[in-house]
């Protein structure tokens, strides 16, 4: 798309988006309902992205181009049995379905057949650990999209190289459920 990631669409872009004729967005603008401007000299028409995105809200039109959102499923990568359970358990309770690895390598199996849209991923696990998964998922081609919450009691330095490496954020052990169910479901406020 000629303006992608700009705030001001063409015609035709806006077409695209909203899956019609760009005679129709035309139309749109012609009876009012869609705030356009003229460009100088031409009569070209552009929209801004923030009055197309108000008026495909109020008429219930979903933007073609927008990912679909991430499945609410998370997968647990956590080498302590009793952490992952407990994991899994308020996770489940928040309504997600949920999946769990017992180290980084099982996780990498895992990912593209289970698919979530959260991995929670401990970094102090025996063989391929967390940061080794996150220097994979660097390199990897995956199916689907998801984001990655580390859940971890380890050192500062490690945290921040998680980070570094893709992690979109980072829960320190211990925490309560309630912190654990909040920061899952800011992984999914993120992604939009």
């Amino acid at each position: 798309m000629e303006n992608e990631g700009q705030d001001v669409l063409t015609t035709g872009e806006a077409a695209q988006l909203c899956g019609v004729n760009f005679r129709t967005v035309l139309r749109w603008i012609d009876r009012g309902l869609l705030q356009a401007y003229k460009l100088p000299g031409r009569g070209d028409r552009r929209i801004t992205r923030a009055a197309l995105r108000s008026f495909m809200a109020a008429h219930g039109i979903p933007e073609r181009d927008a990912p679909p959102p991430l499945p609410r499923r998370v997968l647990i990568a956590d080498d302590e049995p009793a952490m992952a359970r407990a994991i899994e358990r308020v996770l489940r309770g928040a309504g997600f379905e949920t999946a769990i690895a017992a180290n980084g390598f099982e996780a990498g199996a895992l990912l593209p057949t289970f698919q979530p849209g959260v991995l929670t991923l401990d970094l102090r696990m025996p063989g391929m650990d967390g940061l080794d998964v996150l220097r994979f998922l660097r390199q990897a081609t995956l199916p689907k999209p998801f984001r990655t919450l580390v859940i971890s009691a380890d050192t500062e330095d490690r945290l921040a190289q998680a980070l570094a490496l893709g992690a979109h954020g980072v829960l320190r052990k211990p925490f309560d459920n309630a912190e654990l169910v909040a920061s899952v479901e800011r992984m999914y406020l993120a992604e939009s």
